[in-house]
């Protein structure tokens, strides 16, 4: 039998029997907004691993993945009266075509700077008309990751003047933030203390990032990704001498460390 329904039609539907409370899965009927959340956040990281790694086999299931937890809340919504995917295509439809008059409209953008700074001030007016007059910070969702949500924050005190001219100044703040970290550590200080310089110190390297273009998750996982395929080589190393990293000393890693930076 040819099923003529389109693709996001048949995802809908196989999404609606999951959930049918007499015939759908024990786990999916389960499952909540909150409960799916965090694997709604899985998912997106792993598109963004998908992307750095290059990999388009990857990214086109990655996506599927990450549509298929829209389609899951969609469901959840409309089963409780709220929305449904539909609502979910329109509002977003209507909120590009507000956001780009300069392309649906008459609105004339000269850059992509000049659209950018246009999208962030419609976007505070939208946040002012459903909430009031909005301080500066407003809006920046506190369940982001804590690199991502501080370089919002960062951004958005920008905005209103609140930022250095340039890297330069940054530099020596990083340098004021590890000095005190390091007076906190050599004072034997609290850990609530010694914590807090080092969020501060973290927050002044995030703003560092931003300075100079970098966005400092995408900069950590290269870091970590680095970080773990040299300690991979260390311990192959060590392998081939039938010993593991807990078997050597702190010099010699460090000279395997070396060797595998070169290899």
């Amino acid at each position: 039998m040819t099923d003529d329904r389109t693709p996001i039609e048949r995802l809908l539907s196989i999404m609606a029997r999951l959930r049918d409370p007499e015939r759908g899965c024990p786990w999916d009927l389960e499952q909540s907004f909150a409960t799916i959340a965090p694997h709604t956040i899985e998912e997106a990281y792993e598109v963004a691993d998908a992307i750095e790694r290059g990999d388009l086999a990857a990214l086109k299931d990655e996506l599927g993945d990450l549509l298929f937890q829209v389609v899951f809340h969609a469901q959840m919504a409309q089963e409780a009266g709220a929305f449904d995917f539909d609502a979910v295509a329109e509002s977003i439809s209507n909120k590009m075509i507000q956001r780009h008059s300069h392309v649906f409209g008459d609105t004339n953008v000269k850059s992509a700077a000049a659209q950018t700074a246009a999208w962030e001030a419609l976007k505070a007016a939208e946040r002012a008309a459903r909430t009031g007059p909005a301080g500066a910070l407003d809006g920046v969702a506190t369940a982001l990751p804590a690199l991502t949500r501080a370089v919002k924050l960062q951004k958005r005190a920008a905005r209103v003047g609140f930022d250095w001219p340039d890297a330069a100044g940054v530099h020596l703040k990083i340098a004021e933030e590890l000095a005190e970290l390091s007076a906190e550590i050599q004072s034997g200080g609290q850990p609530d203390r010694v914590q807090d310089e080092a969020g501060d110190l973290l927050f002044a390297c995030v703003n560092l990032a931003r300075h100079l273009g970098v966005d400092p998750e995408t900069a950590l996982r290269r870091a970590n990704r680095k970080f773990e395929t040299r300690f991979r080589a260390v311990e192959a190393m060590l392998a081939a001498d039938g010993r593991g990293p807990s078997e050597a000393g702190l010099d010699e890693l460090e000279a395997l460390w070396q060797r595998a930076k070169i290899g």
